[in-house]
């Protein structure tokens, strides 16, 4: 399902000028899709709420700096995806804690099906997997692209790519087993 994201020129033009009516149109046009791309990434919604406004405040300060070299959705998806990986890091030491509380909850504990889905599989990534793993195989970046927002080599992305697949489907695998 792909969804249009394209915006007229002249909206553009009168963002860029400074009219605060063209811009607060921009942030109604991409706050969904900004919102969903954090939420996607960082899991929590007051993360993906920080990551909004904060996409859109250098959207306000650096339109100007848009070329419309393709589409205004690549240029403030960029935006967003960096703002997020940015709180990735910013948060990795209380990820890290979470994922341990999580695997010392274990799939024995109250309330927790025995069936895993993908959602739930991805879920357990670490931040940094989930990003590779959602930039690459459901925004389409390539490993160069995640490579340098992340400021890691495209080896490190690929890696991370590749052991992010095989826990998920181990996690997958697992959970099949104990039907």
């Amino acid at each position: 399902m792909t969804i249009s994201l394209a915006v007229p020129d002249l909206l553009v033009a009168r963002a860029k000028s400074g009219d605060l009516e063209a811009l607060e149109a921009l942030y109604r046009a991409f706050e969904t899709p900004v919102y969903n791309l954090a939420l996607r990434v960082l899991r929590r919604p007051e993360d993906a709420e920080d990551v909004l406004q904060e996409t859109f405040l250098e959207v306000v300060r650096s339109i100007k700096q848009f070329r419309g070299e393709g589409h205004l959705w690549g240029w403030i998806r960029q935006i967003a995806s960096s703002k997020a990986l940015m709180r990735i890091r910013r948060n990795q030491v209380r990820a890290t804690e979470e994922l341990h509380e999580e695997a010392a909850a274990g799939p024995g504990g109250a309330g927790i099906p025995a069936r895993i889905d993908l959602e739930r599989a991805f879920e357990r990534l670490s931040e940094t997997s989930r990003a590779v793993v959602w930039l690459h195989d459901v925004e389409g970046y390539t490993h160069e692209e995640i490579a340098e927002q992340m400021g890691k080599t495209v080896s490190f992305s690929k890696s991370q790519l590749a052991r992010a697949h095989a826990r998920l489907r181990g996690m997958l695998d697992d959970e099949g087993v104990a039907r």
